[in-house]
């Protein structure tokens, strides 16, 4: 009996652990600790980023990997003794190769870019949360390729979701702060991103799909844009 209920255990975990393949926790903890004056320079600069990200794509590519440097080199550094001067090694390294090699760099950020909505999809539609690596591989396969062959495509892609991201996390933690404050006080931003599996992909890829036309648009009319 008691192998039994050991085994129960151990599936209910196994279980759990599957269901919890997305980080909703962090995502939302994200979100709710988000100060006021945070969330609007949040949603200030995410529709800046989200329109008009083009403009500044290089800046932001080399930023993008320099905090991809630090949070690697954090990582390694912690292991070797120095948490602080392997960030810095890392943030300087990534800086240093994103300069030179700029344009493979924004077919990576657009790969990735693809990935990352491909995954939301994945998510939205309910499907097994085990296996939504094989959905975000298919997006960055798809991504990279179309990046590598329009490189247009890339730049528009990694800052339109760039930008929706930093912009819908100030909005959703503006409606939660101001559902707190509301008499009575209610909870249906967190009810949903919770119980809707759709809430949040649709919430980050509605306004990734209006920058990419928006973007389109500009770039169109825009003679001095340079690669």
């Amino acid at each position: 009996m008691n192998y039994i209920t050991v085994l129960a255990q151990t599936i209910g975990e196994t279980h759990t652990e599957i269901q919890q393949t997305v980080p909703i926790d962090f995502i939302w903890n994200q979100i709710a600790t988000l100060h006021w004056l945070h969330a609007v320079l949040a949603v200030s600069f995410g529709v800046v980023y989200l329109l008009y990200g083009w403009r500044i794509f290089k800046v932001l590519a080399v930023i993008a990997f320099g905090l991809l440097g630090l949070f690697i080199g954090m990582k390694l550094g912690q292991r070797a003794g120095s948490q602080m001067w392997g960030g810095v090694i890392g943030l300087a390294a990534l800086v240093a190769l994103s300069i030179p090699l700029m344009k493979w760099a924004i077919c990576v950020l657009g790969a990735v870019a693809g990935g990352m909505m491909t995954g939301s999809l994945w998510y939205a539609c309910g499907l097994e949360q085990r296996y939504i690596l094989a959905g975000v591989i298919i997006g960055m396969v798809a991504g990279g390729m179309i990046s590598f062959i329009v490189f247009k495509a890339a730049v528009m892609l990694f800052t339109s979701l760039g930008g929706s991201a930093i912009m819908m996390v100030g909005v959703l933690s503006l409606l939660n702060s101001y559902e707190k404050i509301s008499v009575p006080p209610t909870a249906n931003i967190e009810h949903w991103a919770f119980s809707n599996t759709w809430f949040l992909p649709v919430a980050l890829l509605a306004p990734t799909v209006i920058g990419i036309i928006v973007q389109n648009k500009l770039i169109k009319k825009s003679s001095d844009w340079e690669i």
